[in-house]
């Protein structure tokens, strides 16, 4: 077949990728003699003609400025050495997805096929070093090595097999069903697979097909119906020790609460008994009447009062947790980036907008050698680093912020790594319809298209991992589309779709199996009307595979025609694929035969329940609550700095700015706070996302544990993780008593070892204490299981999150405010069995939240692993405040106080019952029974350990001259309320926050969505948004990922657009016939400076980090020659979130641009992107056109307030009252 081969490499100064690469050759692979690193991706064009071609490559493929452009052969040295890469079949690859589509847009030829690939170049290395770094680089699990001048397209036939019926099945000796359970790979164990030989040989009287038996595989899966945890426990018994006498006491508590609950009501015991009890005690006892009541489980859900603009209105607030342990320990970036997107599924088909998340990860020491690591598995420094680029672009590319980010380092953690999201989602009550499925009504299938990645992810994250998953399991791990599920998101926060959707469920694991097969009892599902990503799956394949971004909706034949017209306005494909039946039969038909038809009740058994005991292990050795840590010695300057470096303690800043804490503008506390962004956050705050108007209600998040305390004790784990996540609730300005729980467990695989079950067991009856003690339920959560590699297990996980509601006026963060302040500690006594007392805690945490309501306690943090020592450097960093300490125990300084909490007091203010540790002092140290530790020192302690696996980026900033000739104008027109057009691409996530923006300086938005869908779409919108751009005074382009910035770079598709002939004219008549104006920010920026509306002499590049990067910062006016900064002076300075992967200005004629007045901004302090003469935005030279890398649309009152500000720009303003 003929083709085409385009071969595109970064020019030397904008290699980012192949730096990194060298870095971490060099660095981690230690190939001391490799020199240079070069990156070259290879596209095949198929089906083209000479003339698209060069349209293609000079249009999509290649920019002059940033890249190097071969055909057909790639010019190699003498002393470099390459390889070639590709996704294997099936796997999703986004560079290639999107290249596809935008050259589909530009040629109108839908018959092209791009074929993505990759290159890597290495000058100087040996065969040896050459097989290290493929080793290193290549994950057998989603891409191979391929020849360097091969070529194949496959073109996917259509399955012309039947779906196989397993023939002998009904007469299988157990012999023979477990032959049968290994060949085909089936998770099922023997007695389920004869519970299902029995159905159908006794039931249906028929050998079932091989989709019937993976279905129920899947249905019956660990990960989707909680088999371990549905297992009855049947025996009890618990070993002597110490400690015996309050797990019995606990035991019989728990008793007592089943006695409660279910009077005389036979009920199996259980860990999702115990799990659960407590939710059900405080209902029953009148004390949850906010939870919401539905038979939609997909998040847990409260009632809550939201104030809009000075009203409450009443608001569903849902919460999730989830882990996608296996798939991320396999291929990191898409296990994480999925947990993610798994994670968003589940309240969005709640109709709930997610809007604020937190990840928390469980790893190895990812400082280990390269040489080091376990045989089957991926070095852990791979593993986390792959991982938190995979989740960190879900969430920028999906428009969901990231509120709090923090990794738990322990050795068990090799035997699994743990990936966890848990996220907080809002919807208004009225919005939301729950209503019951009837015979008749249609399932629609909304969203992306079926393939065959994802195929297998509940079965195989029910699985232990082996030393041959790294080979076997690729098919279990699909890469998500966040660009389609962000449509789906935007289509279900519209009201009038939100109504009409009586039940809906997430294409999760079992894809339509499960996703569809749970939204009634009876249904016909009709496999040939899924949309395929290609041709040649089967029925089986269609009815299993996993997807993030579809969604299984019910609605009535009536509301067919409106609601598919929303999905169409949106750019989502929708399809009827099912109809709800009045036999309660599970019916799926493929090709006119049915291939499924099994009854609901056999389906909802579960399978057989499971049986086993329960062997309680009493902790042994001494006390881990008292244990003083090894580094702790005579000499207490010492001691303080090493608790620093404990890889639990230390710095995680070059982790945490990885990820984009502020889209959506609703961040109240950022992850890190102070001036120098140095205290980490007790959890995440976030602002209600209200649509309309302004409130003043937040959401605050959560977590606790300690690895080390579970491993000891996994009861005093579980009892402590509750007490630790309500302490940073309250220590932030929460309510404890309005708090509610959700759990994720992760534990080993237990099998049938009484004594390996007693470990969650365990955690969960600790939990149990606090949460009855308190009335404060867990009403959710998630289990894993499967946590063993070997002879290797996860340590014993029980990962509490608290979640509540409270004013943003009342929020506090950790970092101290002011000097000669009080510091007191509020410690919680504790007995002689290692618990506190909770009575006292509930004491103190009503007097602490009433002190900081009233503003006498304005800064708070929690004792925790560290102690008070690692609390106190924490807090004085932020601001780099020193303190001073009253005389202090040693050991009492590094203990960890679970549940008691520092506070710094308000000048004059006192407080009862408090150990005053010491004050805040104006120099520069801490002071410790005479010790002085210098604060810079410290801080540099507390940075190097992960320094290295997570770089802080720090770049130096320039002063550029100042334009000041200037004068302000105004448009000819005027107009009270300018209406302003932003425009919406697949990607856009910022339209919301762009049109609040606009808004609330007085403008009136619209919003148009362009179509991409099919050619016609495309055409159609062209000319609407040509008409459109007429009836308007402000063209705002909004900060995204548009298709994933790919191909390599973004902006692409808004170029195209922008040079698309009736939208260029009317922009030309916009700009200079009409007075208009433009501002684009990020990605409208970069579509801006592509199109050549701001300077043909500039050009955005990706970061000299080679990475995304998220943090606030100092920006200063430098021109005022734009009326976009009319109602600003040169020199003013104000403080903007940057959250980008490619925001480096690049500009070839620094002086002409100067003079010209056209860099209105730049950064001050620190330059995060490395931009060239620290340039922040640029104007086109009338100064109608503007572009910022920052995101000045995520500024409002009440945000960031754990950050030392300079200010708001008045940008949005100016751009308005141009036209008054």
């Amino acid at each position: 077949m003929k083709f085409n081969r385009i071969f595109i490499e970064k020019k030397e100064e904008f290699n980012t990728e192949g730096k990194l690469l060298l870095k971490e050759f060099r660095d981690y692979l230690e190939v001391d003699s490799l020199t240079t690193v070069k990156v070259v991706n290879v596209y095949d064009l198929i089906n083209v003609t000479e003339e698209e071609k060069e349209k293609i490559v000079q249009e999509i493929l290649f920019e002059e400025t940033l890249d190097n452009k071969y055909e057909n052969s790639l010019p190699i040295k003498d002393n470099e050495r390459l390889f070639r890469v590709e996704f294997l079949k099936g796997q999703y690859n986004q560079r290639e997805d999107s290249t596809n589509q935008i050259i589909r847009i530009l040629t109108k030829n839908e018959d092209i096929i791009v074929q993505n690939s990759k290159i890597i170049i290495l000058e100087n290395v040996t065969d040896e070093e050459l097989n290290k770094i493929k080793k290193y680089y290549i994950n057998p699990i989603e891409m191979k090595e391929i020849g360097l001048d091969s070529f194949s397209f496959e073109k996917e036939e259509e399955n012309l097999k039947d779906i196989e019926i397993i023939s002998d099945f009904m007469e299988m000796t157990d012999e023979d069903i477990q032959g049968f359970k290994s060949k085909y790979g089936i998770g099922m164990d023997i007695d389920d697979l004869k519970f299902c030989k029995d159905y159908f040989k006794n039931i249906e009287k028929r050998n079932p097909t091989i989709t019937e038996l993976k279905l129920i595989d899947t249905y019956w899966s660990d990960h989707c119906r909680h088999t371990t945890f549905m297992t009855e426990i049947t025996e009890i018994s618990m070993g002597d020790g110490q400690y015996k006498e309050v797990f019995q006491k606990a035991l019989d508590e728990y008793i007592k609460s089943r006695e409660f609950v279910y009077e005389n009501r036979e009920r199996a015991i259980s860990l999702m008994d115990l799990a659960t009890i407590n939710m059900k005690e405080t209902k029953k006892k009148g004390l949850l009447d906010d939870k919401e009541e539905t038979d939609e489980v997909n998040a847990c859900s409260v009632e809550i009062d939201v104030d809009i603009d000075g009203t409450n209105e009443k608001w569903l607030l849902m919460f999730k947790n989830e882990t996608h342990n296996h798939p991320t320990e396999m291929e990191p970036f898409g296990g994480a980036s999925t947990c993610l997107g798994g994670a968003i599924r589940d309240p969005l088909s709640g109709r709930a907008y997610v809007y604020q998340a937190m990840r928390i990860t469980g790893s190895g020491d990812p400082r280990q050698k390269y040489e080091d690591t376990l045989s089957g598995k991926l070095p852990q420094r791979k593993i986390t680093k792959t991982a938190k680029a995979g989740y960190s672009s879900y969430g920028y590319e999906i428009g969901g912020a990231t509120g709090y980010v923090r990794e738990i380092y322990d050795a068990g953690y090799m035997a699994k790594r743990m990936e966890l999201g848990a996220l907080v989602a809002a919807a208004p009550k009225k919005a939301v319809y729950r209503g019951e499925s009837e015979p008749g009504d249609l399932i629609i299938l909304v969203g992306g298209k079926t393939g065959r990645d994802g195929l297998g992810g509940a079965v195989g994250s029910s699985k232990e991992h082996t030393e041959e998953s790294l080979h076997t399991s690729g098919a279990e791990v699909q890469k998500g589309n966040p660009a389609v599920e962000r449509k789906i998101v935007r289509l279900f926060r519209n009201e009038e779709v939100s109504k009409m959707i009586k039940k809906c469920n997430d294409f999760g694991a079992g894809g339509v199996s499960v996703a569809i097969g749970e939204l009634a009892d009876g249904l016909l599902i009709e496999l040939d009307k899924v949309p395929l990503k290609y041709p040649g799956l089967d029925g089986t394949e269609i009815a299993l595979s996993e997807s993030q971004e579809r969604m299984a909706v019910v609605i009535s034949p009536k509301d067919l025609e409106r609601f598919m017209s929303f999905v169409k306005e949106e750019d989502v494909e929708g399809t009827v694929v099912a109809t709800v039946t009045e036999e309660k039969v599970l019916k799926m038909i493929w090709r006119n035969k049915t291939i499924v038809n099994i009854k609901r009740d056999f389906l909802d058994t579960n399978g057989i329940r499971k049986k086993n005991k329960v062997n309680i292990e009493l902790p042994k050795n001494e006390s881990y609550l008292e244990e003083i840590p090894s580094y702790v010695k005579e000499d207490i300057k010492e001691a303080f700095i090493e608790n620093l470096k404990d890889l639990n303690i230390c710095s995680q800043k070059g982790l945490v700015e990885g990820f984009d804490h502020t889209v959506g503008a609703g961040t109240v506390l950022m992850p890190l706070g102070g001036k120098y962004n140095l205290t980490p956050a007790e959890g995440m705050v976030a602002k209600i996302p209200v649509l309309e108007g302004n409130t003043n209600t937040c959401s605050l998040m959560t977590y606790g544990y300690d690895p080390k305390l579970s491993k000891w004790s996994p009861f005093h784990g579980g009892y402590y993780a509750v007490i630790e996540s309500i302490a940073k609730i309250v220590a932030m300005g929460g309510d404890y008593k309005k708090v509610r729980l959700t759990f994720q467990e992760y534990f080993e695989r237990l099998g049938d070892n009484p004594t390996k079950w007693g470990k969650p067991f365990s955690a969960l009856l600790g939990a149990f204490m606090v949460q009855k003690e308190l009335d404060t339920p867990s009403i959710g959560g998630k289990d894993s299981m499967s946590g063993t590699f070997e002879d290797i297990n996860v340590p014993p996980t029980l990962v509490s999150f608290a979640v509540t509601t409270d004013k943003v006026e009342n929020i506090i963060s950790k970092e101290f405010k002011n000097t000669n302040s009080t510091i007191a500690l509020l410690k919680l006594d504790m007995d002689k069995d290692g618990l506190v007392d909770l009575k006292q805690l509930k004491s103190n945490y009503e007097m602490i939240k009433k002190m900081i309501d009233k503003k006498e306690i304005i800064s708070a943090s929690t004792v925790k692993f560290g102690g008070i020592g690692r609390a106190i450097a924490e807090m004085s960093m932020g601001n780099k405040i020193g303190f001073k300490f009253n005389e202090i125990d040693k050991e009492l300084l590094f203990k960890p106080l679970y549940g008691s909490i520092i506070v710094e007091l308000e000048k004059g203010v006192t407080i009862p019952n408090a150990i005053i540790l010491g004050e805040t002092i104006e120099e520069n140290y801490i002071e410790i029974n005479k010790e002085i530790i210098d604060l810079d020192f410290l801080i540099d302690s507390f940075e190097k350990p992960l320094e290295e696996v997570f770089p802080v980026y720090k770049e130096d900033t320039v002063e550029n001259k100042e334009y000041a000739k200037g004068t302000i104008i105004k448009s000819k027109a005027s107009i009270v309320k300018p209406r302003v057009l932003v425009p919406i691409f697949t990607g856009s996530h910022g339209e919301y926050t762009m049109a609040k923006s606009f808004e609330n300086a007085g403008g009136i938005v619209d919003t148009f969505i362009f179509k991409t869908l099919t050619l016609k779409d495309v055409e159609t919108s062209y000319k609407e948004l040509a008409e459109k751009i007429k009836e308007y005074q402000i063209i705002g382009l909004p900060d995204g990922s548009i298709l994933g910035d790919e191909p390599e770079t973004g902006g692409k598709l808004i170029k195209l657009i922008l040079d698309n002939p009736y939208i260029k004219e009317e922009i030309d008549n916009h700009l200079y016939k009409r007075d208009g104006l433009i501002l684009g920010i990020g990605a409208g920026f970069l579509g801006l400076i592509k199109s050549g509306l701001i300077s043909e002499n500039a050009y955005l590049a990706h970061n000299n980090s080679g990475e995304f990067i998220s943090r606030l910062v100092n920006v200063k006016v430098k021109s005022n020659l734009s009326p976009w900064f009319n109602e600003m002076k040169v020199g003013d300075k104000y403080t903007v979130p940057v959250a980008t992967k490619e925001g480096k200005v690049i500009v070839r004629n620094l002086e002409e641009l100067i003079e010209n007045g056209q860099i209105s901004t730049e950064f001050i302090d620190n330059n995060p992107t490395g931009s060239m003469f620290s340039i922040e935005s640029l104007t086109s030279c009338d100064g109608r056109v503007l572009g910022t890398i920052s995101a000045i649309d995520r500024v409002e009152e009440g945000l960031y307030k754990n950050i030392e500000t300079l200010g708001q720009h008045k940008i949005f303003e100016s751009g308005v009252k141009y036209f008054r």
